[in-house]
């Protein structure tokens, strides 16, 4: 069976909600084409996150699967290109851990790169209207720990498994309690999230288009 794994965060940081989960459990039990999608919601504490993840990968055996987070201070979908083995925490996860330069996978790779078509998912949502980039970061927080350990096994794994990571800005609520913040609302972030992952299933060699940045 054709299956996406969707998975979002539950609140972190003080705040009540997170857009990350609030837009990927609309999607449970939703049919994209031919694939089901099925999503988790992953707890936004080092280690505990990968090890949800990859129970929720054995479960639902995947074709695909996106993990979304909140980059709050963002004006638009980020679309993540790399992980880093890294974790580097300015503030404590929901458990109270803060690690400080020490790896995700000791012993893995410096780095992995998504491998759904991030270029294509990003001309896909900038032609629907909703305002995306490439991102070159995905932070050395929870979000980065989740993007490296997810990309590490599926590249352990025999069969393909595409991976990739979204971010997604503040929901105006949010915005309205921090100075100048940018948002996004919650229905533009779910068309946002149909579509990526529309491209995601579809598209199998990504667009030899401009998404670098200059700083």
């Amino acid at each position: 069976m054709n299956r996406v794994l969707l998975t979002g965060f539950e609140p972190f940081g003080g705040d009540g909600i997170n857009p990350s989960w609030e837009v990927v459990k609309q999607f449970e039990g939703r049919r994209l084409g031919t694939a089901d999608v099925a999503v988790c919601q992953l707890p936004c504490v080092f280690g505990l996150s990968a090890q949800v993840l990859n129970e929720a990968i054995d479960r639902y055996r995947p074709s695909l699967v996106l993990a979304v987070g909140l980059a709050g201070g963002r004006h638009r979908i980020s679309v993540e290109r790399v992980a880093i083995n890294v974790d580097d925490a300015r503030i404590a996860d929901n458990n109270h851990r803060q690690p400080i330069d020490v790896p995700v996978v000791p012993g893995g790779p410096a780095a992995y790169f998504a491998t759904v078509p991030i270029k294509a998912m990003v001309k896909s949502l900038r032609d629907a209207g909703v305002p995306a980039g490439v991102s070159q970061s995905a932070g050395t927080f929870v979000c980065n720990h989740v993007m490296y350990a997810l990309l590490h096994r599926l590249a352990q794994m025999s069969a393909p498994v595409k991976g990739g990571f979204i971010h997604l800005p503040y929901l105006p609520q949010q915005a309205a309690a921090v100075a100048n913040a940018p948002s996004m609302a919650l229905e533009t972030m779910h068309a946002g999230l149909e579509i990526a992952l529309q491209t995601a299933l579809t598209v199998e060699r990504d667009l030899p288009i401009g998404g670098g940045a200059v700083s």
